[in-house]
């Protein structure tokens, strides 16, 4: 019997900021005091993004702050946190990255059934404030036939 993934950071914005054209799940080098605070439900994937750095992908500007009880070799809030993707993957991200002008935008940070964390990341191309506007109204007009359909019954 496989357990849920518990979700431990999200980034609720990138879906309304970004166009998500692909999603990857990537394993994340942590710390021991920042799967601590991970499991705590701490943490803020909001401003973060990815990148190639030479032969590997590197999670930017993702905060994962101390943990609370004090121990003596605190991790950095704001480091950059290496990623782990197999070869073809990586080269996949990286070329999409590089010809296609996409972003690589962490969604969400949770642990496999495994105990495991892992960042979900989307291969994304940023949209305009007329697409925004259009996706409100979509998302709109969809909730209001949904409400028309059930109250129908």
């Amino acid at each position: 019997m496989s357990l849920p993934a518990r979700i431990a950071a999200q980034n609720r914005k990138a879906r309304h900021e970004y166009t998500i054209v692909d999603t990857i799940e990537a394993g994340i080098m942590l710390v021991g005091t920042e799967v601590k605070s991970l499991r705590a439900g701490k943490g803020n994937i909001n401003e973060a993004f990815a990148g190639p750095n030479g032969d590997e992908l590197i999670l930017h500007n993702a905060y994962i702050p101390e943990y609370q009880a004090k121990m003596p070799f605190p991790h950095e809030t704001r480091r950059p946190r290496k990623l782990l993707l197999h070869r073809r993957e990586l080269r996949k991200l990286v070329m999409a990255i590089a010809k296609e002008g996409m972003t690589l935008v962490p969604l969400d940070i949770h642990f496999n059934d495994r105990g495991i964390a892992k960042v979900l990341l989307g291969l994304a191309k940023g949209r305009k404030a007329h697409d925004k506007r259009e996706a409100i109204k979509q998302r709109d007009w969809n909730r209001e036939k949904a409400r028309v359909l059930r109250n129908r019954d």
